[in-house]
């Protein structure tokens, strides 16, 4: 069992298992685990003696940290690598001296540190890239289960045409099935292991340097916990990436915009939720959205929680970004940044993508009242059908100010559309029967059972 203890912002932001890989000390084992490959794949470049890098994979494997000792020692050099390294060298020099020399040979601080976290977003996007899978398997079962569940549409936050709550779910199935897509294609390229020595050369491995940076380049890709960075391939010897951060933000941008995804739906069903509406609500849970002091509250608590993600998320987007200004072979300050804003957003990003999974898991969902607030309206959001449907009889100008003088009096007098139309001669060029037929909102869904149908066989399709 492990021992590791999420922060209070930790809990409220991300899901235990993301807070635990991105913690210190999931890092520090990364950076064991790549040093054990540097010297494995130097062995295999014929750098080394087999014997020396079993050794060193074997004590870097089973090496334990004094996290506070060296932290403390971070601060002092600016970097984790160099308390690390010192901790490993002295640990090997224990138990082999003459393997000592050999510990982190020929690499550079950034080395570890980067290719440290090119695992532990390995680990992390195994994760998230699950979540998006539930995310998008809830929305697909709704899209089906609701095709023809008649809803009101809503732009500018006003009463639209109808729709269904499918199409609804269908759209949101949509943007998370992409967002995965590019994800992956993101870090098939982005997860690659960085070796460059000093200054991007590996000037110190002589003639051996090429070949360590591929040998290690597909140790590390094995070990890998993200399938698609598993899958990746790097044509020729891999370039380091010291200062060209261009893949790694890109997968940032993309972790960015999954997390707005799931914003805009919490939003959705958050709105959805208020009392006025009742369409939506997240899954009931003992003690989950009271309040404090008012013992009626449902809150939609997840929704809050992934909207407050999302809200963090550019900011964040922004240092990320900021920091690609980067000086020469290595950065000073730009690098640097990445560390406290990635960790973050990655754990963002997994809180969104989960608290929305089990809400559309477990979301209830109103039928009946969807329809109600639909009628409440008396038939209005009908008045583009019913004055295209008039058009050729009437006329285009004269159809609609017809409907339009109709949809005043509506509200004036609280009758239904249908009541005051078939109450006006000159609607009479159509039967009662037909203008019933044309504000029933089933009858007025264009598209929508195709566009339904699309996202499911594309969703199908991709998996």
């Amino acid at each position: 069992m492990s021992s590791f203890m999420p922060t209070l912002n930790d809990t409220y932001a991300t899901t235990p298992e993301m807070a635990e890989v991105m913690s210190d000390s999931r890092l520090l084992r990364h950076m064991a685990t790549f040093e054990g490959a540097l010297a494995a794949a130097q062995a295999d470049a014929g750098l080394v003696p087999r014997a020396v890098a079993d050794v060193i994979g074997a004590v870097a494997d089973g090496l334990t940290f004094d996290e506070q000792s060296l932290f403390a020692e971070a601060l002092k050099g600016g970097t984790l690598a160099i308390p690390f390294v010192k901790a490993l060298t002295a640990a090997v020099r224990a138990k082999d001296e003459a393997a000592a020399p050999s510990v982190h040979f020929g690499a550079t601080s950034q080395d570890v540190i980067d290719s440290a976290l090119v695992l532990q977003l390995g680990e992390a996007l195994a994760l998230i890239d699950a979540d998006m899978t539930r995310l998008a398997d809830a929305a697909a079962v709704l899209a089906r289960t609701h095709a023809k569940s008649a809803m009101l549409g809503r732009t500018l936050l006003q009463p639209a045409t109808p729709i269904t709550f499918g199409l609804k779910a269908a759209q949101w199935l949509c943007a998370i099935a992409e967002s995965r897509t590019r994800l992956r294609l993101q870090a098939g390229q982005a997860l690659v292991a960085q070796l460059g020595g000093a200054a991007g050369t590996l000037g110190s491995l002589g003639s051996h340097g090429a070949a360590t940076a591929r040998h290690l380049t597909t140790r590390l890709a094995s070990m890998n916990a993200y399938a698609p960075a598993r899958a990746s391939t790097c044509e020729g010897t891999p370039l380091p990436w010291h200062t060209r951060r261009g893949g790694l933000l890109a997968l940032a941008s993309e972790l960015a915009i999954a997390t707005g995804i799931a914003g805009k739906i919490a939003r959705d069903v958050a709105l959805m939720m208020q009392f006025e509406l009742g369409e939506t609500f997240e899954p009931a849970e003992a003690g989950r959205g009271g309040s404090s002091a008012m013992p009626h509250k449902r809150n939609p608590v997840r929704c809050m929680l992934t909207v407050a993600a999302a809200v963090r998320t550019p900011g964040l987007m922004g240092t990320l970004l900021s920091g690609m200004v980067q000086e020469h072979e290595r950065a000073l300050g730009g690098w640097q940044s990445e560390w406290g804003a990635l960790p973050e957003l990655l754990k963002l990003t997994a809180g969104a993508l989960a608290n929305m999974a089990d809400t559309l898991a477990g979301l209830q969902v109103d039928t009946a009242r969807m329809r109600a607030n639909f009628d409440a309206l008396n038939g209005l959001p009908m008045t583009e059908m019913l004055s295209l449907a008039l058009a050729p009889h009437l006329g285009r100008a004269e159809a609609f100010a017809l409907v339009e003088k109709a949809a005043r009096d509506v509200g004036a007098t609280g009758k239904s559309l249908a009541e005051v139309i078939k109450a006006n001669p000159a609607a009479s060029v159509l039967s009662g029967a037909e203008i019933d037929a044309i504000l029933d909102p089933l009858n007025a869904l264009g598209a929508t059972p195709e566009f339904i149908d699309s996202a499911l066989a594309r969703w199908e399709d991709a998996n």
